[in-house]
């Protein structure tokens, strides 16, 4: 191995660290070997056919990584966390997206029932309107007083 060669190695391996680590210098950070190349200052050429020794470490510390860089690794976990609380809340909303469309109904027959009450009350029943029930009592009876109290 001559000199360059092993300048070339050198570069490549500090480059590997600085993108596992999350602090790249000359490159988007993504571990790819293509940022790995750019990071090192080198054609990617030298990686795929030259250094493939080097292309292997890469790739084998990059997947004990899980693909993310050290210094990004507690967002990744983060961001799992937030994941699973969000499909959480999704299905929490659609129980109760399933919850008002039960109640719409529940209202809706109840409000039909009371209007076809209120139209087809028999003749010996009155009908009181808000301020007429105010002031009658639970028998029906109007009190003196007018609050129902005998």
């Amino acid at each position: 191995m001559n000199a360059a060669e092993g300048d070339e190695r050198e570069a490549i391996r500090a480059a590997m660290n600085r993108l596992l680590a999350g602090t790249p210098t000359n490159s988007t950070g993504a571990l790819t070997v293509l940022q790995l190349a750019a990071e090192a200052g080198v054609k990617r050429w030298v990686l795929t056919h030259k250094h493939t020794d080097l292309r292997e470490e890469f790739h084998a510390r990059r997947t004990q990584a899980n693909g993310v860089p050290a210094a990004y690794q507690h967002l990744q976990a983060r961001v799992i966390d937030l994941t699973t609380r969000n499909e959480q809340l999704r299905a929490e909303k659609a129980d109760l997206e399933r919850q008002i469309a039960v109640y719409a109904q529940l209202i809706h027959e109840l409000a039909t029932e009371n209007a076809h009450l209120h139209t087809t009350a028999p003749a010996n029943v009155a009908v009181l309107n808000r301020h007429q029930r105010e002031h009658h009592s639970v028998s029906g009876r109007r009190t003196a007083s007018g609050t129902g109290e005998k």
